[in-house]
């Protein structure tokens, strides 16, 4: 896997409907959908939720292969999670196979297919987030919903830059990183040979010089906003100041009524898994 697989923070510029709506609609429908994630129990729920997010890809234009070049990274820690879930899920009935520590029942199954399918929908919505919102756009929205905590004085601003300009720094670290392992194969370093243990290693020395670069674009950012007098909160004018459309208005409807249909259902539809 080449880091230049992680698009996480990642901006894809666009003119789509998804593109257009606001950041703070976006948000909440995000939000709405990982709850919506988690409260699934049932093989329906799963496939409404699947369609749900195959119709909003269509409609970002992002494209499939960018989403599944950016689940590379994760996609180990899918795959062990979906063994734990395999393996260590008890049934009630006569288990399906029995070896050595292992028993694999058909609860198991159900357990291991629906925890793989709900951690690659949310990272998956998730992306889809990332790719369609600029980073100034996702900070203003943040700042905008985290409003109300502004009266129990918390930093709401500093909390949405913060996490806007960690999101932003992402595909510019991981930069950095192929350029400090470029130059160490250079220099005869070996990154590719070795068991995992050995690879771990190799990547220690690359550590300090990522971590010198990266404290070094932040106290230069430090600087330059310094240099520019930026203060952020109360008395500051945004060059795009943030409306909701009437897209945004039907899309805040249609989430809201998706989200108690599917808590309805949830209530009344037998689980697939009873636990």
């Amino acid at each position: 896997m080449a880091l230049k697989d992680i698009t996480l923070g990642q901006y894809f510029p666009g003119n789509t409907l998804l593109h257009r709506l606001d950041p703070r609609t976006k948000l909440l429908f995000t939000v709405a959908y990982i709850v919506a994630l988690f409260l699934a129990k049932h093989v329906v729920g799963y496939a409404v939720l699947f369609v749900l997010l195959a119709v909003l890809i269509a409609v970002s234009k992002v494209g499939i292969k960018s989403i599944l070049r950016g689940m590379k990274p994760i996609l180990i820690i899918v795959i062990i999670t979906g063994l734990l879930n395999l393996f260590y899920t008890r049934g009630e009935g006569a288990p399906l196979v029995s070896f050595w520590i292992f028993t694999i029942y058909p609860e198991g199954i159900w357990a291991a297919v629906f925890m793989v399918l709900r951690i690659a929908m949310l990272i998956t919505c998730t992306f889809l987030l990332t790719y369609t919102t600029s980073p100034i756009l996702l900070t203003d929205g943040l700042e905008k919903l985290m409003g109300p905590l502004k009266t129990l004085h918390v930093p709401v601003h500093e909390l949405s830059m913060m996490m806007s300009i960690a999101l932003r720094f992402i595909p510019t670290l991981i930069e950095e990183t192929d350029k400090i392992m470029s130059a160490q194969k250079a220099r005869g370093a070996d990154f590719d040979t070795g068991n995992l243990l050995q690879k771990a290693k190799a990547l220690v020395p690359l550590l300090v010089p990522l971590f010198i670069s990266a404290f070094r674009r932040a106290d230069e950012l430090a600087i330059a906003m310094e240099c520019r007098c930026y203060h952020g909160g109360e008395g500051r004018t945004k060059m795009k100041v943030l409306h909701l459309s009437k897209a945004d208005y039907i899309t805040l409807i249609v989430c809201v009524l998706y989200l108690a249909a599917f808590i309805t259902a949830n209530i009344l539809l037998p689980a697939a898994i009873v636990r």
